[in-house]
């Protein structure tokens, strides 16, 4: 975890909080423009070996302002919340925390999801001929909620895959070429070929892909996954998440400055 508590001299601090950090571009994002803006504000790593940390990570520092939330914390953390946006609770995963300080010294926070707007946003695009209404969603954590979320919004249908077979879930075995075919936009939502692990991807049929296949990686480090490589080689359009990590990081912002 983190441990750097000299930067009291901050008016506001933010950070982030995951297991881990090494593949984030938000620190660097977010202190460039404070110092673009001049303002007068850092933003931190905070890497939690277990979600029961955050406690201490906030007492440490009463300057801290906001968090952001990453794998595999996302759902893990709204016990620790004292309330949720509507938008949040719905979707049932956080990535955006406001803290709020009380007078009397007390400290409430309350989480939002910008993850769903970004990636809503970022699609949005790329799907405004109408032709692609369903979707398969890789994986079953805190961002599959806040794409399925988002997928719903653009009234596109969605079916998640994991390891596992659930109720409303289908396993990567079930994967056919059938199910490729009737599915034209694939997300991959879990950390598979995520830095350092480069060498790693969902295991689908590629070879069933065609051109009118769109496979969007919310990775984004490094820029181009395996996921996608496989994915072009085979005609599909890629695109990574780091449209989405702006687009999703200006939200963010403007929740920690309403």
């Amino acid at each position: 975890m983190t441990t750097n508590r000299n930067l009291g001299h901050y008016d506001r601090l933010y950070g982030l909080i995951g297991r881990t950090l090494g593949h984030s571009f938000s620190q660097q994002f977010f202190n460039e423009k404070f110092e673009a803006e001049g303002i007068n504000a850092r933003y931190v790593n905070f890497e939690l070996p277990t979600i029961d940390r955050l406690p201490e990570v906030i007492a440490a520092r009463k300057n801290l302002a906001g968090l952001n939330v990453t794998i595999p914390y996302k759902e893990q953390i709204i016990p620790y919340l004292d309330a949720l946006d509507p938008h949040a609770a719905e979707i049932g995963a956080v990535n955006v925390i406001k803290i709020y300080h009380q007078p009397d010294g007390s400290i409430s926070l309350k989480g939002y999801n910008s993850d769903a707007t970004g990636f809503a946003d970022s699609l949005r695009p790329m799907v405004n001929d109408g032709k692609k209404r369903r979707a398969l969603i890789l994986g079953t954590g805190g961002a599959s909620k806040a794409v399925a979320h988002a997928l719903e919004q653009l009234d596109i249908d969605s079916l998640k895959v994991s390891r596992s077979h659930r109720e409303g879930v289908i396993t990567y075995g079930d994967l056919t070429p059938e199910v490729i075919a009737d599915h034209l936009i694939i997300v991959n939502t879990t950390p598979l070929g995520m830095y350092p692990n480069v060498d790693k991807c969902p295991d689908i049929p590629y070879e069933a892909l065609t051109r009118e296949h769109i496979c969007y990686d919310l990775l984004y480090n490094p820029n181009v996954t395996l996921f996608m490589k496989k994915a072009a080689d085979a005609g599909a359009i890629t695109k990574n998440g780091l449209e989405m990590l702006l687009l999703q990081a200006f939200v963010a912002w403007n929740i920690w400055n309403k």
